[in-house]
């Protein structure tokens, strides 16, 4: 046993040095990224009130308001996004559509909503849209504020998702799960009577996000979990070059309180208020991403909840859920789970 987590964990090592364009950023507050005027405060206290007042209403921090532009132009769907950013580019946003159709030529009536991972290429989770068309199921891959086409012309990486920068990271995820829901609301008016949600790594906390506050997402599979993003960022071997970035600005408490808004843990409450919507956390025993202890505490909580929870564990880490035969175990059991929660829609 040693043996093999010690060989997975060279595995995600090597994974991750891989990618060498890592920057560490300045720190900045950000404040400007959620408040319209900023009075001189002391930001601590600026971003405490702002928690505080989110958390206290949360379906408006997270309301979506009304959409006209939604376009489909063969499989690329694009909308204004609800959050405007100070990068153009960011502020269409955009999905990529995979029409299933059934046996008999009509359309499925069931779809899933599908958020890669941080810096996920144009072809992430592409072949699970396929897989999903293959059983019955359309999907909806979204691409993710700041990547691909929504990626400003001066970042090499999707850096504004998740970074130094407190205020904008709070922007960034805030606007993923308003595209996420976005996303449910087309899906609802093309006439998808189901519709359920798959995230992977910090689309996994999006996605969360996003069924804590979307009555019409029926079900949800979650691909690598953990409570607080903050923690992911402090201890997390992919987050490192952030944490580098927060030097003694912040401590890890400071930066949880202010990123509460963005974290799954504190709403399970809300999720189990919503009715017995399954869920499914899948989860690598020897991630260096998402820390293993982690995933044990969004476990724990969800259970202290009562949530209708699965867990699925495979002998492998972040990374290398991607690679054979992690992916294809992974895929099955992402697959099997949608197919049982909506065996009875056509």
């Amino acid at each position: 046993m040693a043996f093999w987590k010690n060989y997975m964990h060279r595995r995600e090592r090597w994974y991750h040095q891989r990618d060498n364009n890592r920057l560490v950023r300045p720190f900045d507050w950000g404040l400007s990224h959620i408040l319209d005027h900023v009075n001189g405060e002391d930001p601590r206290e600026v971003l405490r009130k702002h928690t505080a007042r989110v958390m206290e209403t949360s379906d408006r921090f997270f309301a979506l308001p009304e959409i006209k532009d939604f376009h489909l132009e063969e499989d690329q769907l694009t909308w204004t996004s609800a959050i405007k950013t100070p990068s153009p580019e960011n502020n269409l946003a955009r999905g990529r559509f995979f029409p299933a159709k059934l046996k008999n030529g009509e359309r499925s009536r069931k779809a899933i909503v599908v958020l890669p991972q941080w810096n996920a290429q144009p072809e992430s989770h592409v072949e699970a849209c396929r897989i999903f068309n293959m059983i019955g199921m359309s999907a909806l891959r979204l691409t993710l504020p700041y990547h691909q086409e929504r990626r400003p012309a001066e970042l090499e990486r999707a850096d504004h998702l998740v970074s130094t920068n407190v205020g904008r990271t709070i922007q960034s995820m805030r606007q993923a799960v308003l595209d996420t829901r976005a996303a449910v609301r087309w899906l609802k008016n093309e006439g998808y009577e189901k519709v359920g949600i798959l995230g992977t790594s910090v689309g996994s906390c999006i996605s969360f996000l996003a069924f804590a506050h979307e009555p019409d997402l029926d079900a949800g599979a979650f691909n690598h979990v953990s409570g607080y993003v903050a923690d992911v960022v402090w201890h997390g071997l992919s987050t490192a070059h952030v944490r580098e970035g927060f030097a003694e600005h912040v401590t890890l408490d400071e930066l949880r309180d202010y990123w509460t808004p963005i974290s799954p843990l504190p709403f399970m409450p809300r999720v189990a208020q919503m009715g017995q919507r399954p869920i499914r956390f899948i989860i690598a025993k020897y991630d260096l991403t998402f820390p293993l202890q982690l995933s044990h505490e969004a476990i724990a909580e969800a259970r202290r909840h009562n949530l209708p929870l699965d867990v699925v564990w495979l002998p492998c880490g972040h990374y290398t859920t991607g690679e054979m035969p992690w992916k294809a175990i992974d895929a099955w059991k992402i697959a099997t789970f949608f197919r049982k929660q909506f065996r009875n829609v056509r």
